[in-house]
């Protein structure tokens, strides 16, 4: 099937005349040749209240992202399994615990004085690690500030990475910025993130998709793989 380059939850929201400003960004999309998954902080924290509406859950899970996060579960299961099967390497990145619960994290533009729990950082049932998948815990938005990411890439021969996660507008958008700057190709996959703001999911995967990164939805990166694997056995 084939997937217009704007046919995206953004549409209804950009004017003609912008997209026709953005035109020159236009290209084909692709999956790179040695990916990896980063799976972007699905942690139990983004769950927490249920799928509920976010500012239904603001008083009592004041980090939840209530229903965007529940609706992301499925389409991530089907990416993770994907991932699985092919063999790719699947990182995930999460909240250092620790480094928050010391103080030593410090936030200039928030403060939450909510409670954590102490499985708070740990990533979703949903989507338990392997044995074999890496977790790196950070202190900032982007999964490559400060930690050893970009190495671990390096040494595993990956060129591209395939991204779920959230937030989109937070640690999935900083991440891929990131990416882009160590020389990694990004697929976002529209999806499997989400954040606690509509309107700022769609901008974010907006700007990302025109500057930074390809966002693809799941069944076109789902076609790229299946494809790719029907290659190899002609």
């Amino acid at each position: 099937m084939k997937y217009d380059f704007e046919d995206h939850c953004w549409k209804e929201m950009v004017s003609e005349e912008l997209l026709e400003i953005y035109k020159t960004y236009r290209r084909e999309t692709y999956v790179g040749k040695k990916p990896a998954l980063l799976v972007v902080d699905l942690y139990n924290l983004a769950y927490e209240g249920g799928a509920r509406p976010v500012i239904e859950l603001q008083k009592e899970y004041p980090s939840s992202c209530g229903i965007h996060a529940w609706e992301a579960i499925e389409p991530t299961k089907q990416l993770v399994e994907a991932a699985r099967s092919l063999g790719f390497p699947i990182i995930y990145l999460t909240g250092d615990q620790k480094t928050r619960m010391t103080g030593a994290f410090s936030s200039t533009n928030r403060k939450s004085t909510s409670v954590k729990s102490d499985d708070a950082y740990e990533i979703y049932h949903a989507f338990k690690p392997e044995p074999e998948n890496l977790i790196i815990y950070k202190t900032r938005a982007s999964g490559f500030y400060g930690t050893p990411l970009s190495a671990y890439l390096t040494m595993m021969g990956v060129d591209s990475l395939i991204v779920c996660g959230e937030s989109t507008s937070g640690c999935v958008r900083a991440s891929v910025v990131d990416a882009y700057s160590h020389g990694f190709h990004s697929v976002v996959v529209e999806e499997c993130c989400f954040d606690r703001s509509p309107l700022s999911h769609k901008i974010s995967l907006f700007d990302l998709h025109h500057k930074y990164a390809d966002v693809m939805h799941i069944d076109e990166v789902l076609e790229h793989l299946a494809n790719r694997e029907l290659l190899k056995t002609i």
